[in-house]
């Protein structure tokens, strides 16, 4: 479904909810290059795809995450929960 752009009879633009995450997208890619993070994994899965998603998480937030099958296979090392680590992270959106 493409995004499209209503204008309230008030003149108020108001966004779909694929324009919001696209535009967040670009915000977040664009305002945060490639940066090291560091957090405790939690929620690791490891399905039959390859990737591995997880939470990395400190005393007051968290953000959920994925490494892609090629960079996962590449490691030589395995997490584990509770692990603390350092990342190289690409920040971005799913859409």
């Amino acid at each position: 479904m493409p995004a499209r752009t209503t204008q309230n009879p008030d003149g108020r633009d108001i966004y779909t909810v694929s324009r919001l995450n696209r535009e967040a997208r670009s915000l977040l890619e664009a305002g945060l290059p490639s940066l090291w993070i560091s957090g405790e994994l939690s929620n690791l899965s490891r399905p039959a795809s390859g990737h591995w998603y997880f939470t990395l998480k400190d005393a007051a937030a968290q953000v959920d995450c994925v490494m892609f099958r090629g960079r996962a296979a590449a490691l030589d090392w395995q997490p584990a929960e509770g692990m603390r680590v350092e990342a190289r992270a690409l920040v971005t959106l799913y859409e």
